[in-house]
């Protein structure tokens, strides 16, 4: 199936802090999906690492099935933080 965001064991580090860890996540094309959680869960982190804003310590991430990080991926999507809510178009 081919899907929008696709994550495997996607981690990020700072130092011996965790703030993203072993995320498995497959949102399918079409699909509106939130990411909800506490302070501190992961949730800006994994957007900066799917927007290509910030590099994973360890697993992969795919957008629209390009791996992270490839140039064809800032050309199609959209990232906007607005007071703390960050959104991020596919």
């Amino acid at each position: 199936m081919d899907y929008a965001i696709e994550t495997s064991s996607l981690t990020k580090k700072f130092g011996v802090f965790t703030a993203l860890g072993n995320l498995n996540l497959q949102v399918q094309k079409g699909e509106i999906y939130g990411l909800l959680g506490p302070n501190g869960a992961g949730k800006t982190t994994t957007i900066k690492i799917l927007s290509g804003l910030l590099v994973p310590t360890s697993g992969e991430a795919y957008v629209l099935e390009n791996k992270i990080h490839d140039k064809r991926i800032t050309s199609s999507i959209g990232y906007m933080c607005l007071k703390k809510q960050h959104f991020m178009l596919v």
